[in-house]
C-alpha cells in the first residue's frame, strides 16, 4: 500500500502525455486530481492503520521484483504525506482553470505528478542515497515547472534555481560519500549506530556542515536563499504554491530534521547552528518582505521568514519546540499555498502583480479578498487562526528553555509579518476602488473552491488545534523522539 504514494503518480504521469493527445483538457484534469484525492484518502484512512498493524516498512516492488528501495511509514512521514496530498489536491483543483491559458495541460500535470512522487518518495525512504535520488526527481520536475511559461523571466529564474540547486546537491552527495566511507553503510539506522562508536569528530562535523549547507539551500534559509525570490514569483501560481507550501519543506526541512534527529542526534552545537539560521532567516526575510512591491515576491520572502520559525522550533530540540515547529510546518503549508494561489487569481483577473497598481479589488473579488485575509492573519499569528497556536507554542518553548533572545526575535518577526500582510490588504483590496477594474470578475469556481478549502482549514485547525495536535503533530514528534537523546560523542562534545 505504501508504494502507491510513489508508483501511482509516476504511472499516471507516464500515460498523461498519451492521454493528452486524445483529450487535451478534460481527462488530464480528471486523472491528476483523482490521483491527489486517492493519495489523500490513503494517507488519512489507511496510513494510521498501517502503522498500527506494524506494516510500516515495505520493499518497493516492480513487476513482483524488489528494487532495493525500502519504504518506512511512521508518524512523521505519514504527517508529511497527508500535508503533501492535501495541498496537492487544492493545487490540482486550482490548476484546472488557471492553466488553461498556458496550454499543454497534460505535460503540466505529468511534471506536477513527478514532482509530488519525488516528494512522497523522499519522506518514505530509509537511506541517504534514496534521499538524494528522490530529491533529484522532485527537483528536475520543479525546474521545468518554474520555466513552464517560457518567458524571459521564467527561464532566467529556472536557470538560477537549477544552478544553485546543483550546488546544493553537490554538498549533499559529498556528505553522503564521506558518511559511506566512515560507516560502510547508507542506511539511517546503520549509520547512526556506526557514528555512535566512531571517534571521528572532525569528519562527522564536516558531514553535518555539508548537510546544513545542502539542505539549507533547498529550504532557502538565509544565507542560502538567493534562488527563491526569483523562482517563486516567476513560476505559475500553482507551482509557486507547491514550491513554497511543500517543496522547500520536504526537500529542506524534512530532510534536515530526519537526518539530525534520527541519525546524527541533535547535539548542542547543531542545535545552536540551526536556531541561529532560523532566527536570522525569520527576521531578515521579514524586513526584506517589507520593501517589496511585487505581491508574489513579498510572499516569497515571507516563506523564507516562516521557514525560519520552523527551523528555530525544531532546532531548539525540546519536545515542545519540535511540536511547535512541526505544527507551523503544516500551518504555513496551508496558508502560504492559499496566498500564492490567490496571487494567481489576482494576476489573472487584474493582469498585474504590482501592489501599487492594485486598488479596491475586494469589491470585484470578494472571495479572493476574504480568503487572502484569512491566510494573511494566519501567517501573521493572529488568534484564533492556526498560525497563532504554532507560533505561540514555539515562543513558549523558547521561554521554557530560557532562550529569551530567540523568543523576542520570534515576536519581532511576527509583528513585521503582520505589518507587510496589512500592506497587501490595504493596497490590493481596501483602498478606494479604481475605475480601471470595472470589468474584473471573481476567479472561476474551481479556483475559488481550492482557496476556500484552504482558508476553512486555517480556521478549523485554529479552533480545533488540540485535536490536530493530538492526531497528527504529536505522532510526528514522537517518531523523532530518539533524536532527543543527544548523541554528543558523534561530533566530540563531552
Amino acid at each position: 500500500m505504501i508504494f502507491l504514494f510513489i508508483a501511482l503518480p509516476l504511472v499516471v504521469a507516464g500515460i498523461l502525455p498519451l492521454i493528452g493527445k486524445i483529450s487535451p483538457r478534460l481527462l488530464p484534469d480528471i486523472l491528476a486530481n483523482a490521483v491527489f484525492a486517492a493519495l489523500l484518502a490513503i494517507a488519512l484512512f489507511a496510513g494510521p492503520s498501517l502503522i498500527g498493524q506494524g506494516a510500516g516498512l515495505q520493499p518497493f516492488m516492480f513487476l513482483g521484483e524488489p528494487l532495493g528501495i525500502h519504504l518506512a511509514l511512521d508518524g512523521f512521514s505519514l504527517f508529511m504525506l497527508a500535508a503533501i496530498s492535501l495541498v496537492g489536491l487544492c493545487i490540482g483543483l486550482f490548476s484546472v482553470d488557471y492553466m488553461e491559458h498556458y496550454g499543454h495541460k497534460a505535460a503540466y500535470y505529468a511534471l506536477l505528478l513527478i514532482m509530488f512522487a519525488g516528494m512522497n518518495g523522499l519522506v518514505l525512504v530509509t537511506d541517504f542515497f534514496q534521499i538524494y535520488l528522490f530529491l533529484e526527481v522532485a527537483a528536475i520536475a520543479s525546474y521545468a515547472l518554474v520555466a513552464y511559461g517560457l518567458g524571459h523571466e521564467e527561464l532566467e529564474a529556472s536557470f538560477k534555481y537549477l544552478m544553485l540547486s546543483a550546488v546544493s546537491s553537490a554538498f549533499i552527495v559529498i556528505s553522503v560519500t564521506l558518511l559511506f566511507g566512515l560507516t560502510g553503510s547508507l542506511d539511517f539506522g546503520a549509520v547512526s549506530q556506526a557514528l555512535r562508536g566512531l571517534n571521528q569528530p572532525l569528519a562527522s562535523g564536516v558531514c553535518a556542515a555539508l548537510f546544513i549547507m545542502g539542505f539549507g539551500l533547498k529550504a532557502a534559509l538565509i544565507p542560502f536563499h538567493a534562488w527563491l525570490p526569483d523562482a517563486h514569483p516567476s513560476a505559475p501560481a500553482p507551482i509557486s504554491a507547491a514550491l513554497s507550501g511543500l517543496l522547500i519543506k520536504v526537500s529542506g526541512i524534512y530532510a534536515l530534521t530526519r537526518i539530525f534527529l534520527k541519525v546524527f542526534g541533535l547535539t548542542p552545537a547543531l542545535s545552536n547552528i540551526l536556531m541561529i539560521l532560523g532566527a536570522v532567516s525569520m527576521v531578515v526575510a521579514a524586513f526584506l518582505a517589507l520593501g517589496q512591491k511585487d505581491i508574489k515576491r513579498m510572499l516569497a520572502y515571507s516563506s523564507i521568514s516562516q521557514v525560519g520559525y520552523i527551523v528555530l522550533g525544531i532546532g531548539l530540540g525540546t519536545p515542545l519546540g519540535i511540536l511547535g515547529g512541526l505544527f507551523h510546518l503544516l500551518n504555513h503549508a496551508l496558508a502560504k499555498s492559499l496566498l500564492f494561489l490567490n496571487s494567481g487569481s489576482i494576476q489573472m483577473a487584474a493582469g498585474t502583480r504590482n501592489l501599487e497598481e492594485m486598488n479596491g479589488l475586494s469589491k470585484k473579488m470578494p472571495v479572493t479578498a476574504a480568503t487572502t485575509l484569512v491566510g494573511s492573519l494566519s501567517i501573521a499569528g493572529v488568534p484564533p487562526l492556526n498560525g497563532f497556536w504554532s507560533k505561540l507554542i514555539i515562543v513558549v518553548a523558547l521561554v521554557q528553555a530560557k532562550r529569551f533572545g530567540f523568543a523576542l526575535a520570534a515576536i519581532l518577526a511576527s509583528v513585521l509579518t503582520l505589518w507587510y500582510y496589512l500592506i497587501i490588504q490595504r493596497r490590493a483590496f481596501f483602498n478606494k476602488p479604481d475605475e480601471k477594474w470595472r470589468d474584473v470578475r471573481e476567479a472561476p469556481f474551481l479556483m475559488t473552491t481550492a482557496t476556500v478549502v484552504l482558508a476553512l482549514l486555517c480556521i478549523v485547525i485554529g479552533i480545533f488545534f488540540t485535536a490536530t495536535i493530538s492526531t497528527w503533530i504529536e505522532p510526528a514528534r514522537d517518531a523523532l523522539a530518539g533524536g532527543l537523546q543527544v548523541i554528543q560523542s558523534s561530533i566530540g562534545i563531552q
